[in-house]
């Protein structure tokens, strides 16, 4: 049986598959707030309920936001900031007295989407997580590739690629540089060049909805993500150039990009053609959760 828990900033959530990928069990909790300490006592927590729905133990694998130094194992980078700095790994396999495979959770969803989702049966897998950020998870044969500094696929933080006179030089971002796609490509950026250009607030799935009914400032907002959107998918496949890329988040469930996104990426890309698939995940908001569990399967 494999476990995974996929360790957000508001909400944990744990998940038992079976070897086929069947659900065995599933719990969720709010992410403790109070301290580092009760955060690991909530991970224990639900890896003893998932068990004991389950009726058996299970390997665990954690999906975080953020990264673990593959050398020291310390954590960096992360929105749940009370693991930033710590040891996390060793941590919770001393707690729990077994091993403990941790990834960040983008990886998690393209491990997940690798094994049995959009991406089944193909050798690169990138998934691409367009949601309040704009982040990303290198899978190889379902596998998580970190990289040697185990930062590998950070795509939100390279700067918005080829970008335009009005746009340079870029937002700041909330990791202190300018230009960041974090600040671009997803749903927040979709919301902050509405904000920017209408002075008014109105959600992303508002502002589509907007566009859907022809209104002709949403239209431009829309246009102006799926332009920044094939740029960053361009880079990518300029660099690594996957089989497939995969989309998660809350922007991946509008169905319109999937038709006008591929005819923008070849005007960036270093080619003639862009046939590269690009697929909504398969397994939805599940997918973090059960790439954590299949960070075990071998």
């Amino acid at each position: 049986m494999f476990i995974g828990i996929d360790w957000g900033g508001t909400k944990m959530e744990v998940i038992a598959l079976g070897r086929d990928g069947e659900t065995r069990a599933r719990h969720r909790v709010s992410t403790p707030t109070s301290g580092y300490d009760d955060c690991i006592r909530a991970v224990l927590d639900l890896v003893a309920a998932a068990e004991q729905t389950a009726g058996e133990q299970g390997s665990i694998g954690i999906g975080i936001p953020g990264s673990p130094n593959p050398r020291t194992g310390i954590v960096r980078n992360s929105n749940a900031v009370l693991i930033n700095g710590k040891p996390l790994g060793r941590d919770l396999e001393t707690a729990l007295g077994r091993p403990v495979r941790l990834a960040n959770d983008a990886n998690c969803l393209a491990v997940s989407e690798a094994v049995d989702g959009a991406g089944k049966n193909e050798h690169v897998v990138f998934g691409v997580i367009v949601g309040t950020g704009h982040g990303g998870g290198l899978a190889i044969d379902k596998k998580v590739h970190a990289g040697y500094q185990g930062v590998a696929a950070e795509i939100g933080h390279y700067p918005l690629p080829w970008m335009t006179q009005d746009e340079y030089p870029g937002h700041k971002c909330w990791c202190g540089k300018h230009g960041c796609l974090d600040m671009y490509a997803c749903g927040t950026g979709v919301e902050l060049d509405y904000r920017l250009t209408t002075g008014v607030e109105m959600r992303g799935r508002d502002i589509i909805e907007a566009k859907r009914a022809s209104d002709p400032v949403a239209t431009g907002v829309y246009e102006r993500f799926v332009d920044r959107l094939a740029r960053s998918l361009a880079l990518l496949t300029n660099i690594i150039d996957p089989d497939v890329y995969v989309l998660g988040g809350g922007m991946s469930n509008v169905d319109e990009i999937y038709q006008d996104v591929p005819p923008r990426v070849v005007n960036y890309l270093f080619g003639d053609t862009f046939e590269t698939p690009i697929r909504k995940a398969l397994h939805g908001d599940s997918s973090g959760v059960r790439g954590a569990a299949w960070l075990w399967k071998d």
